[in-house]
């Protein structure tokens, strides 16, 4: 009764969980969501009852009002993860081949699989950067999406404006191509694209951000895509109804209108990531997390002992930044190991 296929699909693997150890492998807001925004969860829990806005009207308008596009332009979803899923859903199938740098968020792959479409990892170059031009390369008649992580995780590195003109100019108008900002809140790189520009110049540009990081809201689920009009209307249509709960509409709602308290602890986050690279001597990283290129299991082994969790890949690890406290901990369980 099952698909064939579904034996070789990859599992997603989660970041590890110890309740004793300070958790750096998942990317999470280490804070709680600010008073204001548990305040307005909270409230919405007397109307559980009925189901929440399928529409999402409200968070979409706030939504608009905060990227500077109209309403109709902004689709929810629960997290950017699923919104990506329902793009690969919405424009791929059997034949179609869906295109993305590697290493990249690993649920690329395993969403292309899903909708029946083949998986196009691209190598990040030498430096651990998403290879645009090596992505145009890859891109053919049968490509129907890429995705381009900027920040890239799990390396941090992103690319440049004029990178990003170069692989647009080559990329067929029919290719979706979607800009996933999931870090976008941590970039402090000037010449970068933004997806809010990005998707007036070119038509065939979708924006994905969340909730999830910046906000601390990872446990609500709530992302968002913008873009072109009739690609919003196509996310919806392959959208599981009434996905985003109402008390994670609320709570993205009120975290909207907290901006500068946001931008306090994104500030915070951002003078420990100086702290980490600096102590460290590592390559920069634009998100919430450095990467340490060819460490390997032993060295997560050893950070574990001194009660800290790091994410690793076949290619390296990273490690969530946090606050002082924990990034203190790393620090001195790195020096163990």
């Amino acid at each position: 009764m099952i698909r064939p296929d579904l034996d070789t699909l990859p599992a997603y693997v989660p970041g590890v969980r110890n309740a004793r150890a300070v958790k750096l492998s998942s990317n999470e807001c280490a804070e709680a969501p600010l008073p204001s925004v548990i305040d307005a969860m909270q409230a919405s829990l007397a109307g559980v009852n009925r189901y929440p806005d399928m529409g999402a009207v409200e968070l979409r308008e706030a939504l608009a009002r905060h990227l500077g596009v109209g309403a109709y332009q902004v689709a929810v979803g629960t997290g950017s993860s699923a919104l990506c899923q329902q793009l690969v859903v919405a424009t791929s199938g059997p034949g179609d081949e869906v295109v993305f740098p590697w290493r990249s968020f690993e649920a690329y792959p395993i969403f292309a699989q899903i909708a029946g479409a083949a998986p196009v990892a691209v190598p990040l170059t030498a430096n651990h950067r998403v290879d645009l031009a090596a992505m145009a390369d890859a891109v053919t008649e049968r490509t129907r999406m890429v995705f381009v992580c900027n920040p890239n995780n799990p390396t941090g590195t992103t690319i440049t404006n004029d990178e990003f003109d170069e692989f647009m100019n080559r990329v067929p108008e029919a290719v979706l191509v979607a800009l996933d900002e999931a870090y976008f809140e941590y970039n402090t790189a000037s010449d970068g694209p933004i997806a809010t520009e990005a998707i007036t110049r070119y038509p065939n540009v979708i924006g994905l951000r969340t909730f999830s990081k910046a906000y601390g809201l990872a446990g609500a689920r709530v992302g968002y895509a913008f873009g072109p009009r009739h690609l919003i209307e196509a996310l919806n249509k392959v959208a599981v109804p009434f996905s985003v709960s109402s008390v994670a509409q609320a709570g993205a709602i009120a975290s909207l209108e907290a901006q500068d308290e946001l931008r306090e602890r994104v500030h915070q986050t951002v003078a420990q990531r100086k702290r980490v690279t600096d102590e460290l001597g590592i390559d920069e990283s634009q998100a919430n997390f450095i990467w340490l290129p060819g460490a390997a299991q032993e060295v997560a082994d050893q950070l574990a002992q001194g009660g800290v969790l790091v994410r690793v890949f076949p290619e390296g690890i990273r490690v969530t930044v946090t606050n002082e406290a924990e990034t203190d901990a790393f620090l001195k369980a790195y020096g163990r190991a």
